[in-house]
């Protein structure tokens, strides 16, 4: 696992209370900079709202409902000191293009998988499978499994 923290790739994400309505939170995420808006109740993080899901709902039509009826939730997070391998299949495994960063309760920003890529990508985190390293959430390089053998769990980096 690479062991480096995810502290330096921690990014601000505006937050916006659970009532927020769709036309505010369209107008939010105009904003070059914004890609995911982060609903908070207090200091509790309760959800997070993309422009993908924004755009669902005004294509849907109709009315201008708050942002706490279809934020994805209950949402995934994690703290600064997660190690960026350990984020990273957070992500994966909840479906997800971004975890909000919790420290202690308190909100402190986003760390999202553009944010990782280059990273993992510079460490090359590989997994091994009957000795030969594939890059994680590779393919065999061959184009199929011609090893014929099992997975190992040992994963390696450079």
């Amino acid at each position: 696992m690479i062991e480096v923290s995810i502290s330096s790739l921690v990014t601000d994400a505006p937050t916006v209370p659970p009532e927020t309505s769709t036309v505010e939170a369209a107008t939010r995420l105009r904003q070059p900079e914004v890609r995911a808006l982060v609903v908070s109740s207090g200091e509790e993080v309760v959800g997070v709202v993309t422009e993908s899901d924004v755009v669902a709902v005004v294509a849907e039509g109709g009315e201008n409902p708050s942002v706490d009826s279809y934020m994805s939730a209950p949402v995934v997070t994690t703290s600064p000191s997660t190690d960026v391998g350990l984020a990273a299949d957070r992500m994966r495994d909840a479906g997800v293009g971004l975890l909000p960063v919790v420290d202690d309760g308190t909100y402190r920003g986003v760390v999202t998988r553009d944010a990782l890529a280059p990273y993992l990508s510079r460490h090359r985190l590989e997994v091994t499978w009957e000795g030969d390293p594939l890059t994680l959430g590779g393919s065999d390089p061959r184009g199929d499994d011609a090893s014929g053998g099992e997975r190992s769990d040992a994963v390696t980096t450079e």
